[in-house]
């Protein structure tokens, strides 16, 4: 059949039907093969769509949301983490939300701290290495952290101008959350770099935009959310803002102030 598509289609391309040879658009078997070729586009465009997520019934719409998180090495831990990114529906979420599953230590923060700390002790504050005097050498010793690891920490740093928090080491490229505590284990800040805040309730997207971590879309969306509200009176009223987790939250707060 595919065959036989083929060949018309390549036929009615190159030959000139005249008036004589004109074919009756209308008849019974032009629309069979019309639909033939719907069918066939239809099958097309599905093979390319991310089966899993159409499977489970979520939209084109969540499915990119999902993939576009993802993307950004960030992991869904919760069922309510899923439904913040994905903006599923409650009854879908209801639905498939019984074929999660997350590592232990989400549902049982004991198993998290033992896991967090498996492999090393806890360190004093007075015991850690300034992370803002940290050398290649020094952090290649965690394990987990390489060259690779280690050139991104310092570029970042490099980058920022200094840490002003150990928060904002997560948000280096690839570097994972394990990775990332062991690294603070042995590191911190002793000497922040000083941030002149700006007041969230005055400035502009392409000034949020100029915060580490946040892209101008992540900024107009904020900017639009205080324009809608007047005013923000609390940080905790972001959380909701598509694209700003909890993290991310966390590290504007250094940039950022309400008044």
């Amino acid at each position: 059949m595919i065959f036989f598509i083929s060949g018309f289609l390549v036929i009615s391309y190159y030959v000139d039907f005249s008036e004589e040879n004109a074919m009756d658009m209308d008849s019974e078997e032009v629309i069979a093969i019309q639909k033939e070729l719907d069918s066939l586009r239809t099958i097309d465009i599905a093979s390319k769509k991310p089966k899993i997520g159409y499977t489970l019934g979520m939209s084109a719409e969540e499915i990119d949301r999902l993939l576009a998180f993802r993307k950004e090495n960030k992991w869904i831990n919760s069922v309510e983490d899923f439904k913040q990114v994905t903006k599923v529906s409650d009854s879908l979420l209801n639905k498939i939300s019984p074929y999660f599953k997350f590592p232990d230590w989400v549902n049982n923060p004991k198993s998290k701290i033992k896991y967090l700390k498996r492999g090393f002790k806890d360190k004093t504050f007075k015991q850690k290495v300034d992370l803002n005097l940290a050398t290649h050498e020094q952090l290649e010793e965690v394990n987990g952290i390489g060259k690779v690891f280690s050139k991104r920490i310092i570029e970042y740093r490099n980058k920022l101008g200094g840490f002003t928090n150990d928060i904002q080491l997560y948000e280096v490229y690839g570097l994972d959350y394990q990775i990332t505590n062991k690294v603070l284990n042995e590191f911190t800040v002793k000497t922040p770099k000083e941030i002149v805040k700006m007041n969230l309730n005055t400035i502009s997207a392409s000034d949020i935009a100029t915060i580490p971590g946040i892209s101008f879309d992540l900024a107009k969306r904020i900017w639009e959310y205080r324009i809608l509200n007047e005013r923000i009176k609390s940080f905790s009223e972001l959380e909701n803002i598509e694209g700003l987790t909890k993290r991310k939250l966390q590290g504007i707060q250094l940039y950022l102030e309400l008044e």
